[in-house]
């Protein structure tokens, strides 16, 4: 006798979370990919600890390149799709809306997109995005902090003395292997970057 499968339905904002976090998952192998292109397995490239970072601002004025190397990136799984996000909206905005008044981001790199009542989807655009670290702070002050900064190795140029890390108050920046570039939080972090304790 066959048993017939019950399929659950999947809600729109599990849909979602799903189909950003294979976004992530894909841009950040195909960036580590070009990087690899440049750097033999044995190289090191520098990298920002998301948990030692202070959202000092130095990543957008110090680095050698403009606008830096260092983005902002989206850690979905940890996200809560808030309509009242901390890095997005400034903390006096006139409304919960995509006016440029109300958006903490300088340069309106965040893209804001209604899901379902009350959730929103947040998109980085990354060719906007100075590596402020204002919507870094704002999501860590009054959320989750699935929004941190990461070096984008396909934008650095693997300075042998980074000068961001050089002036980093929180000494966040490290040499880290090129077979493992990023440190997101989140499943990609817990994946890639964690070993085991044990």
């Amino acid at each position: 006798m066959n048993a017939k499968k019950e399929h659950k339905p999947v809600d729109r904002r599990k849909f979602i979370q799903n189909g950003m976090r294979l976004t992530l998952g894909a841009s950040l192998v195909g960036v580590t990919g070009l990087a690899s292109l440049k750097l033999s397995a044995n190289d090191y490239v520098w990298q920002l600890d998301p948990f030692k970072c202070v959202y000092c601002g130095r990543c957008a004025d110090y680095c050698v390149l403009t606008p830096s190397a260092v983005k902002c990136v989206h850690a979905y799984d940890l996200c809560g799709y808030c309509d009242l996000c901390g890095g997005y909206l400034k903390p006096d905005a006139n409304a919960l809306s995509t006016a440029a008044e109300n958006q903490l981001c300088p340069t309106a790199a965040i893209k804001r997109k209604f899901v379902e009542d009350p959730y929103f989807e947040y998109e980085i655009e990354e060719d906007l995005c100075i590596g402020c670290a204002k919507c870094v702070e704002g999501c860590s002050s009054f959320g989750n902090g699935s929004l941190h900064l990461q070096v984008r190795h396909d934008l650095c140029v693997n300075c042998n003395e980074c000068s961001i890390a050089r002036v980093c108050p929180a000494d966040a920046f490290e040499r880290v292997p090129v077979s493992s570039p990023y440190k997101i939080k989140g499943d990609f972090q817990a994946e890639n970057n964690n070993p085991d304790p044990a």
